[in-house]
C-alpha cells in the first residue's frame, strides 16, 4: 500500500540552506509536521523542516496496520536504550523512537486515546494558563477526521462512541477497524461481569471503563494514518514549505541581542557535511521527549553540571532540561490459548498463510493484516483494591511539592481516574517468554498510568552528539517502590480478569506468571520486577514550568523556552505531568494548539 504524492519541494541541501525561512522546525515527526502544515497555510509565511530520518511512503511494515512492530529495531528506529535499571534488577530496556518522516507516529500501534479531563486540568493547576481540558479538547477534534463504522460493525464489535465528541473535518483519519482478534468478542462481557461498565463516552473527558479503541487508520484504504501522510503529503506542493530529510541537527544557533539570546537558526549535518540554516522569526524544536532535551543541552541550555562534563559553554542555566521524565510502565501477562484460535504467530511461522494474508489485504483490505489490538479498559485502583488500602498507599506520599500532591490525589478512592490500563490481545507480546512450538498465546498488557518514578535524559559527556543517557529510574527514587506495589496489586487483578468467563474459555493455562507464581505476593512482585518494560510513552523532559517559571520547567505556557527569544518546544516533552492515555492523540492536540499560539504571537508583533 503506497501513498500518492503531489509535487513536493524536493531541494538539495544547498538549495535548502540558501532559502530564507520565517520558521524553522527541527524534527519532522508527529508534532513537527502538524506545526509545519498549519503555519504554511498562510502563504506569506515560509517554513523549513529538517528531519534526521527519511520518507518511507512505500514501507509495508509502516502502512499495513497488522504489521505494527516490524519497524522496531530497524533503521527507522533510533534504537535508544536505557541505562541499567536497579529497580529492574539491573536490566537495560530498549526505547524505540521513530527515525523516519512522521516520527513515532509511523512506528506506534496506532492507538487513538484521549485522557481524562482531570489529567489536562492538572497542567493548568500548576499555573500553565490556557492548558485545561476545556481549552485543549477542541484541538483534539481539530486534528481528527473520524469515519463512523457501519451499524452492523458497531453491533458485532461493540463499538460505542459519542459522535459529537469526535472531529470529522481534521487532516488525520481515525476510525474503528472492521475486524478484530478472536478474544475481542468476549472482552466486554467478561469485564461487565466484574462490574466494569462499558464507557460509551470515552472521548469526552473520562476513559474509565471498558471500550473498543479507535485507531489512526484511513478507513478508505485501511492503511496507517500518520503525520507524514495526513499533514505533510497533502501540503507538500506548497511553495512556502520546504523539507530536508537525512539532516541531523547539531545545535541551535543562539545569538546575543541586547541582554538576551535569540534563536537564529540550526547547525546540522547532511551526508557528513556541516551546514547552517537560518530562521528570521522562530526555531521550533519538535524532537520528542528524548531528542528535544538533548538538542537544548547541545546548544548550551541546561544544567551547568551536565554541560560542564561535556565541555559545553552554559548559555542558559536550567537544571530542569532533561529532568522529570515520566513513562508508562508495562508488564505482559502471557496465557496459553486454544490452539484453534487464529494468532499472529501463524503468519510468522507459516509462509503460505502469510502470503495468503498479504493477498487478501492487497485485494480487499481485509483479513489478519488489518487487525490491531482493540480491547481496552482503564480502571481506578478503588475498583479492585479495598478503600482502606488505597488510602494507606496515598498516605505514604510525604513530599509537599505540588506535582507530588497531584500524583498522590490520584490515589484517593474518590478519584475516578484510570490508574491502570488493561489490553487483551491474541499473540505473545512478551520479550521474555519464548513461545513453545505448536502452542498459541494471548497477552494481557497491564500499564501503570500515573507513575511516581521519574528520571532523566541527558547528553552523554563522552559523546554529546551520540545517543543520550536515558535513566527513567523505574521503581526508583523517593516513591518508586510505591509504583512496584501498585503494579503488583494490578497484576493480581489482571489474573482474575482473564480467569473470568467468557474470556476464560479461550485460556488453556497461565504461563507467565505461572499459576504458582500468581498465588504468592512476593513471587508476583518479583515477576513484575523481572518483566517490566516501557510502554513507549515518555514525557516531561522539557515540561511547562507554570507558576514556578524557570524554577519548575523548561518552557512557559506558550511553549517558549525560558531565557531565549524565538525558541519553542512542541512535542510530548512539554507535558509536566503524565496522562492516563496513549500519547499520540494528545501530541497532535498539543501541536494544533501550539500552531495557534505561534500565529497569535506573530500577529501581535506585526
Amino acid at each position: 500500500m503506497s501513498h500518492p504524492q503531489p509535487d513536493p519541494q524536493v531541494l538539495t541541501v544547498n538549495e535548502f540552506v540558501s532559502r530564507s525561512y520565517d520558521f524553522l522546525i527541527v524534527g519532522g515527526g508527529t508534532a513537527g509536521l502538524v506545526v509545519a502544515a498549519r503555519l504554511s497555510e498562510r502563504s506569506g509565511i515560509s517554513v523549513g523542516i529538517i528531519e534526521a530520518g527519511l520518507a518511507s511512503w512505500d514501507t509495508l511494515a509502516i502502512n499495513v496496520p497488522g504489521r505494527y512492530g516490524e519497524t522496531i529495531g530497524t533503521h527507522q528506529d533510533w534504537q535508544y536504550e536505557t541505562t541499567a535499571q536497579p529497580g529492574l534488577g539491573g536490566r537495560k530496556l530498549p526505547w524505540p523512537r521513530g527515525k523516519v518522516l512522521g516520527g513515532t507516529s509511523a512506528l506506534n500501534f496506532m492507538a487513538w486515546v484521549r485522557p481524562n479531563a482531570e489529567d489536562i486540568d492538572a497542567w493548568g493547576e500548576l499555573g500553565n494558563k490556557g492548558w485545561t481540558w476545556a481549552e485543549l479538547e477542541p484541538y483534539y477534534r481539530k486534528s481528527e477526521h473520524f469515519t463512523e463504522p457501519s451499524p452492523e460493525d458497531s453491533k458485532q464489535h461493540k463499538l460505542t462512541f459519542d459522535r459529537k465528541a469526535l472531529g470529522t473535518d481534521g487532516p488525520l483519519p481515525v476510525t474503528y477497524l472492521r475486524e478484530y482478534s478472536a478474544s475481542h468478542q468476549y472482552w466486554h462481557d467478561s469485564l461487565n461481569s466484574l462490574g466494569i461498565e462499558t464507557n460509551e463516552h470515552h472521548f469526552s473527558g473520562s476513559n474509565v471503563g471498558v471500550w473498543t479503541n479507535i485507531v489512526a487508520v484511513d478507513a478508505k484504504n485501511v492503511s496507517r494514518a500518520y503525520s507524514a501522510t495526513a499533514y505533510y503529503l497533502p501540503n507538500a506542493g506548497r511553495k512556502n514549505l520546504a523539507l530536508l530529510t537525512g539532516a541531523s541537527a547539531r545545535e541551535i544557533v543562539l545569538e546575543p541581542s541586547g541582554d538576551h539570546l535569540v534563536a537564529k537558526g540550526v547547525r546540522f549535518h547532511h551526508n557528513g557535511q556541516e551546514h547552517v540554516v537560518r530562521a528570521s522569526r522562530e526555531v521550533i524544536l519538535c524532537g520528542g521527549s528524548v531528542a528535544s532535551p538533548q538538542m537544548l543541552e547541545l546548544s548550551g541550555i541546561g544544567d551547568p553540571a551536565i554541560l560542564a562534563k561535556a565541555n559545553i559553554p552554559v548559555k542558559v542555566a536550567n537544571p530542569n532540561v532533561g529532568a522529570n521524565v515520566q513513562d508508562h510502565i508495562m508488564t505482559s501477562h502471557i496465557f496459553e490459548v486454544n490452539p484453534s484460535v487464529q494468532a499472529p504467530e501463524d503468519l510468522r511461522t507459516d509462509p503460505v498463510l502469510a502470503a495468503a494474508a498479504d493477498v487478501l489485504y492487497g485485494d480487499s483490505q481485509s483479513g489478519p493484516r488489518t487487525i490491531v489490538p482493540g480491547s481496552y479498559c482503564y480502571l481506578p485502583l478503588s475498583h479492585f483494591v479495598p478503600v482502606e488500602e488505597v488510602k494507606a498507599l496515598g498516605s505514604r506520599i510525604q513530599n509537599s511539592a505540588q506535582k507530588h500532591c497531584i500524583r498522590s490525589r490520584r490515589l484517593t478512592e474518590a478519584q475516578r481516574l484510570g490508574y491502570i490500563e488493561y489490553i487483551f490481545d491474541i499473540g505473545n507480546w512478551s520479550p521474555f517468554w519464548p513461545a513453545e512450538k505448536g502452542k498459541k498465546y494471548g497477552t494481557l498488557l497491564q500499564i501503570l498510568q500515573y507513575p511516581f518514578s521519574h528520571g532523566s535524559i541527558h547528553i552523554n559527556p563522552e559523546d554529546p552528539h551520540g545517543k543520550p543517557i536515558i535513566d527513567p529510574e523505574y521503581y526508583g527514587g523517593e516513591h518508586g517502590q510505591l509504583d512496584l506495589e501498585i503494579h503488583t496489586l494490578c497484576a493480581e487483578f489482571g489474573q482474575k480478569l482473564v480467569a473470568t468467563p467468557p474470556l476464560s474459555q479461550l485460556i488453556v493455562k497461565p504461563v507467565s506468571p505461572s499459576a504458582e507464581t500468581a498465588t504468592s505476593k512476593q513471587a508476583l512482585k518479583q515477576w513484575v520486577v523481572d518483566n517490566t518494560i516501557t510502554d513507549w510513552h515518555p514525557i516531561g523532559t522539557c515540561g511547562m514550568g507554570g507558576s514556578e517559571g524557570i524554577k519548575g520547567g523548561v518552557v512557559d505556557e506558550r511553549l517558549r523556552v525560558y531565557g531565549v527569544k524565538g525558541l519553542r518546544v512542541v512535542d510530548a516533552s512539554i507535558m509536566p505531568l503524565q496522562i492516563s492515555a496513549h500519547l499520540q492523540a494528545t501530541v497532535y492536540a498539543i501541536a494544533e494548539k501550539a500552531s495557534d499560539l505561534i500565529l497569535e504571537d506573530l500577529d501581535r508583533r506585526t
